[in-house]
């Protein structure tokens, strides 16, 4: 059954099936929570116009701010490999961490102790009700991956992942690693 393969800290890969999506149109997805009651993702790429410091003007970083997915996108959340540094985090997998002592992490940030390969800020996230991820799984809107990269998520080339894995599923999909991302445009 799909949901006993989905767990937190997998790669969720959107399928070409779901085309123009304007939230979802080839992006990967780094499941940060996966229970019966449902799920929790951040887009990792997809970056936005905006820094840190344009959405909290007393951390002195120019940090990319990410869209995190079409939830709650007035709210500010965060991914890093520092628990050492940042308390009160909770582990998704592979050294990746979610959220912690937001005032704290504000201070180190300005004290130059995280930098940009340590942390990455979303707006918003990505989330689903109780087996509607599965169901889209099989409705094939996405694909099941694993990380492959551990902590080295957050320094990965957002422009290059998706790409990366559609071609790492092989098959049909080699196909669409090389197809432009509006095929009207082709």
């Amino acid at each position: 059954m799909i949901s006993e393969k989905l767990q937190k800290g997998q790669l969720l890969i959107a399928e070409p099936s779901i085309l123009g999506d304007l939230y979802f149109n080839r992006s990967v997805i780094l499941l940060a929570e996966h229970s019966n009651e449902g799920s929790l993702g951040f887009i990792m790429n997809k970056p936005l116009e905006y820094t840190i410091n344009d959405l909290v003007p007393d951390i002195e970083a120019s940090f990319k701010i990410y869209n995190g997915g079409p939830v709650e996108q007035d709210n500010l959340y965060f991914i890093h490999t520092i628990p050492d540094l940042i308390f009160d985090s909770i582990e998704i997998s592979n050294g990746i961490y979610w959220g912690g002592d937001f005032e704290l992490t504000k201070s180190l940030i300005n004290e130059g102790k995280i930098n940009k390969e340590d942390i990455r800020f979303f707006l918003g996230y990505t989330g689903w009700g109780a087996n509607q991820l599965e169901e889209e799984i099989e409705g094939n809107s996405w694909a099941i991956t694993v990380n492959k990269h551990k902590k080295d998520l957050l320094n990965t080339s957002s422009k290059k992942i998706w790409k990366e894995k559609i071609t790492e599923l092989g098959g049909d999909y080699l196909i669409w690693s090389n197809a432009p991302e509006n095929p009207n445009l082709n």
